[in-house]
């Protein structure tokens, strides 16, 4: 798992380019509030926007997650423990007023995209 990309993977950089190209700036791999153990694939600190580009495998993709076969127990435990750390970054960030988004890998970039934009749209007018 050491070997397993946290960052810049494939989806993320579509989503990052696109971004990019449409005048927006953030910042990569961050720690959206300091002193919590948990870092966004990006961050618009200004607007207080969090965005995390989830990997099917990992975070239980309703669509295509799957469940491994050999050492199912460990897996189980392991990937239900990464849902449910999903759920609790979400809810620590929410309190502290940001706002989070959750995109999955498989996900079309533009309709990620539209995603982004619409929190970002909302957090300004917040």
């Amino acid at each position: 798992m050491s070997r397993q990309a946290t960052r810049d993977t494939a989806p993320e950089m579509a989503l990052r380019r696109r971004l990019h190209a449409a005048g927006f700036r953030y910042r990569v791999d961050h720690r959206p509030v300091p002193g919590l153990r948990r870092r966004a694939d990006l961050v618009f600190t200004r607007r207080r926007v969090a965005v995390f580009v989830d990997g099917c495998f990992w975070h239980r993709c309703p669509q295509h997650g799957t469940r491994p076969s050999s050492n199912a127990e460990w897996w189980e435990a392991k990937l239900a423990r990464n849902a449910e750390r999903d759920a609790e970054t979400n809810r620590l960030l929410t309190d502290a007023g940001w706002r989070v988004v959750r995109i999955w890998e498989h996900e079309d970039p533009e309709t990620a995209v539209e995603k982004v934009v619409r929190a970002l749209s909302e957090a300004s007018r917040a």
